[in-house]
């Protein structure tokens, strides 16, 4: 049995209850293959892929919180510090109530090779909580962060773990979460990234997972003789991600006529108002329905359906294993180009190998969404040097990481004879800068 194939067995018999943790560890080790044979004796010595693929340490906690009736509420808090070989553990914390240990491992997993991809010193972290804040007060949503925090903040730390922000988690709770770090510790540093502007915070961080993801696209469609100019693009989610990915596509010319949340899913064929989506969603905090009642073009339609729809680009940005194999069967017959993942994961298995073995360009989110976790690296640069770049500068930087990803991820996959699978480019490209890094860091 090769090196790979024996990790795998072990790492399934002892994660077993932890489906995305799995997939994720599954599709990162056979896609590195080539190197792992071409250096087998030595990893397997070293124990290299078992070191990679075990966490660092694993910190769950009680959080317990008051609500606005007075009744006490409890939740679970997580924090998976899975490998520092390159930096500081980064990565982002997700409140939601689907959020378990499985689903903790597998973003920490993914963000090791994400991180590194940036060429930026960070390495890879996630954490996160069960707790809802949708329909929460802010004073509920203060309880709880303020609760989170108290308990791990003995964890983090500028030089330490830097969270940030993800699903659920956006500027309202990093201002919650980060006062009370200072509170406690009496520190003011980057402890945190999505902070408030006044108090530490980075232009273009709101934007940069969404322009990062177009940046990476229009690099990728340049680089096959097309260009954004009128293409149509459908995205799916109705967050931060979707919501300034859906904004840049257009600023370049695109048409994105698509976008979903929890309970559905809106079509606009004249295309996405994105100021009425940011009202909505940003400000209301509403459902697409309020979308549709405002906009006459609009269709709104109950549960999945995105992907049906004719598309030159498909950006997939809600949320893990939400384009499945039908979906890429239908973006492929419909003559879809590319599709580019600004979420975690949301590319089941199946529907990845569907879309690579039909013609159609993929990258996967490890590289296309690198640009928020990049511009939080920024964040972190501004505040150890006490100073504040202009959107202009930090979009520049952006664009340019991405740009380079692109590239350094089509270097590594015709290094090894597999030109056009960014996936394995992008999982080869982010494994050797942090292989070399472990190894010479000896056992630790």
């Amino acid at each position: 049995m090769s090196y790979v194939d024996e990790v795998l067995a072990r790492v399934k018999e002892k994660n077993a209850s932890e489906p995305e943790f799995l997939q994720a560890v599954e599709e990162v080790l056979d896609s590195l293959r080539p190197v792992i044979e071409a250096n087998e004796e030595k990893y397997r010595k070293e124990a290299l892929l078992e070191r990679l693929t075990e966490p660092d340490r694993q910190i769950k906690f009680r959080v317990p919180w008051v609500d606005d009736k007075g009744q006490v509420q409890v939740n679970t808090g997580y924090r998976v510090q899975f490998n520092n070989a390159i930096g500081p553990y980064k990565g982002g914390l997700r409140l939601h109530p689907s959020v378990n240990i499985g689903i903790i491992k597998f973003l920490g997993f993914e963000q090791i090779f994400k991180n590194s991809l940036t060429g930026l010193p960070i390495g890879g972290g996630k954490g996160g909580s069960d707790f809802d804040p949708k329909g929460k007060s802010d004073r509920e949503v203060m309880a709880f962060c303020q609760s989170f925090i108290t308990e791990l903040y003995k964890y983090i730390g500028a030089d330490v773990d830097v969270p940030a922000g993800d699903i659920g988690t956006g500027a309202r709770e990093i201002g919650y979460m980060y006062g009370q770090y200072k509170r406690i510790t009496g520190l003011y540093e980057g402890v945190l990234t999505g902070k408030g502007l006044t108090f530490g915070g980075s232009l273009a961080r709101t934007e940069a997972t969404g322009y990062g993801l177009l940046y990476i696209t229009r690099e990728l469609m340049k680089c096959h003789g097309m260009d954004m100019k009128d293409k149509i693009c459908c995205v799916s989610g109705s967050g931060n991600v979707a919501i300034y990915a859906a904004q840049k596509a257009q600023q370049m010319g695109a048409k994105v006529v698509t976008v979903s949340d929890s309970t559905g899913w809106i079509y606009d064929p004249e295309g996405i108002d994105v100021e009425l989506l940011k009202e909505v969603k940003e400000v209301k905090r509403a459902r697409l329905t309020e979308y549709a009642a405002a906009r006459k073009s609009a269709e709104y339609h109950e549960g999945r359906g995105v992907w049906q729809i004719k598309c030159d680009i498909a950006l997939p940005c809600a949320t893990q294993n939400e384009l499945h194999l039908e979906d890429a069967k239908q973006l492929a017959a419909n003559g879809c180009k590319a599709v580019c993942e600004g979420a975690n994961m949301p590319t089941t298995l199946e529907a990845t190998k569907y879309l690579q073995d039909n013609g159609v360009l993929f990258i996967c989110g490890k590289a296309s969404n690198a640009g928020g976790v990049a511009t939080s690296a920024l964040e972190m640069t501004q505040n150890s040097e006490r100073l504040s770049w202009t959107f202009e500068e930090v979009d520049a930087k952006l664009e340019q990481i991405m740009v380079n990803i692109y590239h350094n991820i089509d270097d590594a996959a015709k290094r090894y004879g597999m030109e056009g699978n960014y996936v394995a480019g992008a999982n080869i490209a982010g494994f050797e800068k942090v292989a070399n890094a472990m190894l010479a860091q000896g056992v630790c």
